[in-house]
C-alpha cells in the first residue's frame, strides 16, 4: 500500500500532558506530515499522512508513549491530499 491520510481522535486525559508535543517528535521521526492540536471537548484531533507502514508504527508509537492518558483513539483511513509538507502543532 502506499501513502495515506489518517484522521485521528484521541479521547482520555490528552490535554496537558504534553501530547501535542509527543505526536509532533514522534511524527517527525516516522517520516510523516500534517498537524495535531487539541480540541475543545478535551480530545486531541490529528490528521497525518504518508507512507501506511510509517502511519501505523506511528499510531503505535503514540499508542505506546501515552498509554497513560488514552481512553480511545480511532482513526480513519483515505487517500493521501498531498497538503501538507511538516508536521505542525495546531493552537
Amino acid at each position: 500500500m502506499g501513502d495515506m491520510r489518517y484522521e485521528v481522535r484521541v479521547t482520555g486525559k490528552v490535554q496537558g500532558v504534553g501530547f501535542r508535543a509527543a505526536a509532533h517528535q514522534l511524527a517527525g521521526e516516522h517520516e510523516v506530515v500534517g498537524w495535531v492540536r487539541n480540541e475543545p471537548d478535551g480530545s486531541v484531533s490529528i490528521v497525518a499522512e504518508g507512507d501506511s507502514a510509517k502511519l501505523e508504527a506511528f499510531l503505535s508509537a503514540i499508542r505506546s508513549s501515552m498509554e497513560n492518558f488514552i481512553t480511545h483513539l480511532h482513526h480513519d483511513e483515505a487517500e493521501e491530499r498531498g497538503t501538507y509538507s511538516a508536521f505542525e502543532v495546531r493552537y
